[in-house]
């Protein structure tokens, strides 16, 4: 049973998906489990990965920037075995270079981080120990 996963509201389907299509065939080499107008599944050793909802068919209004604090209150973290590689890979979907490949001994011993963002602006984290 999938306990817990992420689901993403994005405003701008069909980008999202494509984003994430590439990123997640690229990076783990698995394939979405659907792609429906607003939905789209990703599963990972067959439990829920990712999903991403469209905003608009939720029915709520998004958050005015009043209540979003104008700042990250969510970010996707992502285990990789080589944090430039997987870098290079976001950015040739898409992805824009929020920090630099880097270590972060103050973290972890041997982490090393680069943090991007997803074409809606979703902070992300790749990270290898």
């Amino acid at each position: 049973m999938d306990a817990l996963y992420p689901r993403l509201l994005v405003r701008d389907f069909p980008k999202s998906p494509a984003f994430y299509q590439g990123v997640l065939r690229d990076l783990l080499g698995v394939e979405p489990v659907k792609v429906l107008p607003g939905y789209a599944n990703w599963d990972i050793a067959g439990e829920a990965g990712l999903v991403l909802f469209d905003h608009a068919q939720l029915g709520i209004p998004p958050a005015s920037p009043s209540q979003e604090g104008g700042a990250d209150r969510a970010m996707l973290v992502m285990k990789v075995d080589d944090v430039e590689k997987a870098a290079a890979i976001l950015e040739r979907h898409g992805a824009t270079m929020a920090a630099p490949p880097q270590d972060r001994p103050a973290w972890g011993p041997t982490l090393r981080t680069a943090h991007l963002r997803d074409p809606e602006g979703t902070l992300i984290e790749l990270q290898s120990y």
